[in-house]
């Protein structure tokens, strides 16, 4: 009687007890998977569409592309290509295809599913189609020859073929087109690739699953499954994380990375990036149209006060555009300096010796750029220039960088492919003015020809002496407060094996190779 009064009245606390039990084995038996945290959510799965890291994430191990990076280095490797030639005069590249590979929907991967890729790309003409412009002709010469022929020669076509937006999709797809749309609002929600990872499951706000491949035609990956899980807040992340209820994320602030140092089982992995940080001042605004007010605005700031106390050193500050460690920056180009006096006498040669006022915009997205914004703002006080922040959503800051609404803005860029390139035609082309890359709308026709110049020359010596006048004159010009190269984080639980940094991957963990192990 005791008994039967116990379990009706403490029955379903037993059941709980048991799911809890039975929860913590099902946990065990999925040993195999990575939980990753992201603080953003993926918008559209169509590498031929998004610009977004995030998404970029979840896309690049579904898919191949005919060149790869190798390992954790910037050199370039045979993909879906095994071999490549290249005519005299540069603008032909012809490439022999792997055979014997099929895409996730069953569709064979050939010449015609290259060409079939880069005519979707170019057709639909969406961001990631700007990298390939330069090409005219996409020719089928066999079932595994395929020949790409460009308007000019560009030096770094081959690199700009290990991108996300050059990953290769399958012609199946078309199964799914509605309105002559090229399937873009079926491949926005799946995936149809030949790499070492499928979509399986997308609970949007939630979270997204990536399956191991099973036939994949290289090396099979480690892990059964990614699960990628959207949580908003860095807070909530980092008590998972804690908890072991999430294994790897790049969404921590850098006082939160600093905090778990020395946590049991968490590991934070630190490696030099391209990452960069700016203030993107608006040549077209009518006191930073000025030279001397823009050279004034980066003598008036702190740089090593926002690396040691916000960046708590993790940074290093910027010289000239093109980043340390990326071939082509100069050690010899000039840096600033605070020097607030330089700043009033600039200040007083442009016309403004009494000072203006000019916003700049911020985001919660990154919270560092409100801190630095008022470490900014009480620098630029001191030579009498009155800064108001203001603070937007992401997609409306972007916005109104692309439409030149603003004064002032911070900004950051990482490179989608391994050259100066990405730091100079993109950002300092007349032509480029916002999204596109030249988000303080510069306009100078010897920079719009040296930009053009070096992208162009095939000598590696003389495109050198190409990038080094490059930056001579954007460091003059200061069409941007060149702020800092950030340090890049990652902090994951001590049972993940197998990672390996890419500075061109930077927020795409090599979840191929990685695997856990408790």
């Amino acid at each position: 009687m005791k008994i039967a009064k116990f379990v009706m009245k403490y029955g379903i606390l037993v059941l709980m007890v048991v799911g809890l039990f039975s929860i913590s084995g099902a946990a065990q038996a999925e040993d195999n998977t990575l939980v990753f945290a992201s603080a953003a959510e993926v918008r559209t799965m169509d590498p031929h569409i998004t610009m977004d890291n995030t998404a970029w994430r979840s896309i690049y191990y579904c898919y191949d592309r005919l060149v790869e990076l190798v390992g954790g280095t910037t050199d370039i490797q045979p993909g879906l290509a095994t071999s490549w030639e290249v005519s005299e005069d540069k603008t032909k590249y012809t490439f022999n295809l792997r055979e014997g590979i099929e895409f996730s929907d069953g569709t064979p991967f050939n010449a015609e599913a290259v060409k079939f890729n880069f005519d979707r790309l170019l057709d639909i003409g969406s961001a990631p189609s700007g990298l390939f412009k330069v090409v005219t002709n996409v020719e089928v010469i066999d079932e595994y020859t395929v020949e790409f022929t460009l308007d000019h020669p560009f030096a770094p076509f081959i690199k700009t073929l290990a991108t996300n937006q050059a990953s290769i999709v399958s012609p199946g797809i078309m199964e799914y087109e509605e309105d002559d749309d090229y399937a873009q609002d079926w491949l926005s929600a799946n995936t149809a690739g030949t790499g070492p990872f499928v979509l399986e499951s997308w609970e949007r706000g939630r979270r997204m699953v990536l399956s191991k491949k099973e036939d994949y035609w290289g090396e099979l990956a480690k892990l059964d499954q990614v699960i990628i899980r959207f949580i908003s807040e860095s807070s909530e992340i980092r008590m998972l994380m804690e908890r072991g209820e999430v294994d790897m994320s790049t969404s921590l602030t850098i006082d939160q990375m600093e905090a778990m140092r020395g946590t049991e089982g968490i590991v934070i992995v630190e490696e030099p990036s391209f990452m960069c940080q700016y203030v993107y001042l608006n040549n077209q605004n009518e006191y930073l149209k000025h030279v001397k007010v823009r050279q004034a605005i980066s003598y008036a700031v702190d740089y090593d006060g926002i690396i040691e106390s916000l960046y708590r050193g993790h940074a290093t500050q910027m010289r000239g555009p093109i980043p340390q460690g990326l071939s082509g920056h100069s050690e010899d180009v000039y840096q600033y300096h605070q020097d607030f006096d330089k700043a009033r006498a600039l200040l007083e040669a442009a016309g403004y010796e009494d000072g203006f006022s000019v916003e700049i915009m911020v985001s919660p997205t990154v919270p560092e750029w409100r801190k630095m914004a008022t470490v900014i703002q009480d620098n630029l006080s001191n030579i009498g220039i009155d800064l108001e922040v203001r603070s937007y959503a992401w997609p409306t800051l972007r916005d109104k960088l692309d439409r030149g609404d603003f004064d002032m803005s911070f900004g950051y860029w990482t490179p989608d492919y391994p050259d100066a390139d990405m730091f100079t035609w993109y950002w300092f082309l007349s032509d480029n003015g916002g999204l596109a890359g030249n988000r303080s709308f510069y306009d100078n026709h010897v920079m719009d020809e040296l930009v053009t110049l070096e992208r162009r020359e095939v000598d590696t010596e003389k495109r050198m002496a190409l990038f080094e006048g490059i930056q001579w004159i954007a460091v003059s010009d200061a069409p941007y407060v060149y702020l800092l190269q950030a340090n890049h984080q990652v902090a994951m639980r001590d049972r993940v094996k197998g990672y390996e940094y890419n500075p061109m991957l930077l927020r795409m963990p090599n979840f191929n190779d990685i695997s856990v192990s408790e």
